[in-house]
């Protein structure tokens, strides 16, 4: 904490209507274990201090607690010409304190293309320069600071925090430890860097192969599996230390974005499942979560016409956010929308009567509107028109305060930026990670029985990928268990040329690992192991994303898949490989027959220990 942070904020608290015995019920208790750091979970006040300050703030505040947007910059008062320039295009202001200062924000998230990850002191550093700009306004409130580190494929701090193979390869593994450790440490990480809330984990149940912004995000097509591990990283992210991370857990994508063959970033899925088949596939995920005391729901954006038949996207549907998520679920959390940016929910209405609708449908928190000032100025005349309530406003306002009580905010939002890069990354967190990506890859096919590989010089092995970092990664892996190692980056989509050279590298090895990326869309990749399998040299095709490929290239004799292409699942490929450690992961998604999705070619639960 910075110096003088405690009493600045002890000051601020004493001149709120919260007053100084609000003080006390918000900081962390006296009694609380030595283990319960500044910003984990703690019991939060009477509600009659939150309401009290929630009837005496300003309408134009309370609006702005519903915004949560990104800026700019590696600093809140950055005055970097290019980030400067950005920030003036999208939001009329210069920096992120400036953008919380006129719009009352109540929550900033962070991206590496918005420039805010650079290292772990400077995150920490940023996130208290934007909670002292959240403070120093009049009646200020601390901010939420969230994220979008889901681990796997999205993944936005990349090497400076642990890195874990994300939601399928664990619903693979079938762990519940293994779901809440994952969680626990990316979440105890976040809190060190002032991040106080993760939009993860993903409770969306993939049941559509084809699905194409969902996929390994999911822990599985398999309901029960989904809740089980949804309500283990839900603890995992919320618990208080030692037992969990302290920040706030965000279930998406509500009512379930499982079942579409539609990226809601670029149009407007349609889900054609029955009111029944919801309560059994969808709805498991977020009941679990709901029973897990989960703080957030983020919505979908995607038109589900047996829950609301007015084809309003989720996220605009009062049917499902109220009706269904609130009364019918008995849900009282944060409900946040997805980015209101995306072209699913901009379709039907125009940029500033989407974030009314949205209120006015039941959600608490606006994410990312295009347009910040048309939003924050949509929503601020349509409470003055009396379209939303009073009521209506304040209930929501009322919710965010309280999840940012819980969350410790009002005690001390902020962190020690000199103790952060001692808490992420560490040799403890990244071991852990391995552990639980050993346990995670799945051996789906080994006719040839070729595996394990046996260790040792005097083998040529040609690694092929589409990407030249988790191509050099996966070929350092086998490299050190001691063939002579080639690696050979091709690009997601490989020319001829490409595919001819790959072919013709393998005749003068011993053995090609050709690691696949979403093949199952991509035809290049499938003429690139057509064309290795053709050579003649042992080929073993490792499916690093979707573990769908095989079944366009059957003929692959050795096949695994490990979901994921983060570091510890390469090193667990190459483990596995060399018999390090057994493939004992399981097909959490049954693999359908190429353009038969109606016949299995390896069904759910599917995998193979050595010798088949």
């Amino acid at each position: 904490m910075p110096d003088g942070a405690a009493p600045t904020r002890r000051r601020w608290l004493a001149s709120t209507a919260l007053g100084t015995a609000a003080l006390g019920a918000l900081r962390v208790p006296p009694s609380a274990s030595a283990d319960v750091a500044p910003g984990d979970a703690v019991s939060g006040p009477a509600p009659e201090p939150l309401a009290s300050l929630v009837r005496d703030m300003a309408v134009a505040d309370k609006v702005g607690q519903l915004f949560v947007t990104y800026a700019f910059g590696d600093r809140a008062d950055t005055a970097d010409p290019a980030d400067v320039a950005e920030n003036r295009k999208r939001h009329g202001v210069d920096n992120a304190q400036q953008l919380i200062d006129r719009y009352r924000l109540g929550g900033i998230v962070y991206f590496t293309w918005s420039r805010n990850l650079r290292q772990p002191t400077q995150i920490a550093e940023l996130s208290n320069g934007l909670q002292r700009a959240a403070l120093g306004r009049p009646g200020g409130i601390p901010l939420l600071i969230s994220i979008d580190q889901e681990q796997g494929v999205v993944n936005r701090l990349g090497a400076l925090a642990t890195q874990f193979p994300g939601a399928m390869p664990l619903g693979a593994g079938g762990s519940f430890g293994d779901a809440l450790t994952a969680a626990r440490i990316t979440g105890s990480e976040l809190r060190a860097l002032g991040v106080n809330q993760n939009y993860a984990p993903v409770a969306d149940v993939n049941v559509n192969p084809a699905n194409p912004v969902i996929g390994v995000r999911s822990f599985g097509a398999d309901p029960a599996l989904a809740a089980r591990l949804t309500a283990a990283q839900v603890r995992g992210y919320q618990e208080p230390a030692p037992h969990g991370a302290g920040v706030a857990a965000t279930a998406k994508h509500f009512p379930g974005h499982g079942d579409t063959a539609v990226d809601s970033h670029y149009g407007l899925p349609l889900i054609t499942h029955t009111r029944e088949q919801w309560e059994r596939i969808d709805a498991l995920p977020f009941r679990a979560a709901i029973k897990a005391g989960v703080d957030v729901i983020m919505t979908a954006h995607i038109v589900v016409p047996a829950l609301d038949p007015a084809g309003d996207p989720a996220t605009l549907s009062r049917p499902i956010l109220t009706g269904l998520l609130r009364e019918h679920l008995g849900y009282d959390g944060v409900v946040i929308t997805d980015a209101l940016d995306m072209a699913g929910v901009r379709q039907k209405y125009g940029d500033e009567r989407v974030p009314v609708l949205a209120i006015k449908a039941g959600a608490d928190m606006l994410l990312m509107p295009p347009d910040l000032d048309i939003a924050y100025r949509s929503v601020l005349a349509a409470v003055r028109s009396g379209e939303i309530s009073q009521a209506r406003l304040d209930e929501s306002v009322l919710r965010i305060l309280r999840l940012k009580a819980k969350r410790g905010l009002f005690a001390d939002p902020y962190v020690d930026p000199g103790a952060a890069p001692g808490r992420v990354a560490t040799p403890r967190h990244l071991a852990a990670a391995q552990r639980v990506a050993d346990r995670t890859v799945t051996l789906i096919k080994d006719d040839a029985r070729l595996l394990p590989l046996p260790p040792g010089p005097g083998r040529r092995v040609l690694v092929v990928g589409a990407d030249e970092n988790a191509t050099g990664v996966l070929a350092g892996a086998v490299g050190r268990r001691g063939p002579s190692t080639t690696p050979l980056a091709t690009g997601a989509r490989p020319g001829q040329d490409r595919i001819d050279a790959a072919a013709a590298a393998a005749r003068v090895h011993d053995l090609v690992v050709v690691a696949t990326n979403r093949a199952w869309q991509v035809e290049e990749q499938q003429r690139l192991v057509g064309a290795l399998l053709g050579t003649g040299r042992p080929v073993v095709v490792i499916a690093v994303r979707d573990p769908y490929d095989i079944a366009y290239f059957t003929g692959a004799p050795t096949y695994l898949a490990t979901y994921s292409f983060s570091p510890p699942s390469l090193e667990a490929a190459a483990r596995v490989l060399f018999g390090e450690c057994e493939p004992t992961g399981r097909l959490p998604v049954p693999i359908p027959v190429a353009g038969q999705p109606d016949r299995t070619l390896y069904p759910y639960g599917h995998g193979l220990g050595y010798g088949g």
